[in-house]
């Protein structure tokens, strides 16, 4: 078994499954606390590096929404937040929840095409602008 595979494994055990029972919806988990219940020795990089994988969010159905962490990223006071998922535990054929943003990809992508490409599309835009007395007008 792998080191995130490891820290997987704790942290559904100690912290997911604790929190699924008592029905909350978010978590808080600090790194030093799961590195110290490992028993390892300056691992601690690997505890934040899983800690912080959009894999591990997806195999475990949590999802990061915050986390604090000294400048490197990295310590034992690291602490991050989840938001459980509603179906369970990730890795079980279920999709990640999705935001807003990515919802959004792909829904405009045949536009730039139709206009002959991004970089023309940006270079007709700039050309129907001119620059009067220190303003950009656009031409009519």
């Amino acid at each position: 078994m792998g080191l995130n595979e490891e820290v997987q494994r704790l942290v559904k055990v100690a912290y997911i499954e604790p929190a699924r029972r008592r029905g909350e919806s978010i978590i808080r988990i600090k790194a030093g606390d799961v590195h110290r219940e490992l028993r390892w020795v300056n691992r601690v990089p690997s505890v934040c590096t899983t800690l912080s994988s959009r894999k591990f969010q997806e195999e475990t159905g949590l999802k990061l929404i915050q986390k604090d962490t000294p400048p490197s990223g990295m310590g034992t006071r690291a602490v991050y937040v989840y938001r459980l998922s509603e179906h369970g535990t990730g890795g079980q054929g279920q999709k990640p929840e999705r935001g807003r943003l990515e919802a959004l990809y792909g829904a405009l992508s045949g536009i730039f095409h139709e206009l002959g490409g991004a970089e023309k599309f940006i270079r007709d835009e700039r050309q129907k602008l001119h620059f009067v007395k220190g303003e950009y007008k656009e031409e009519q």
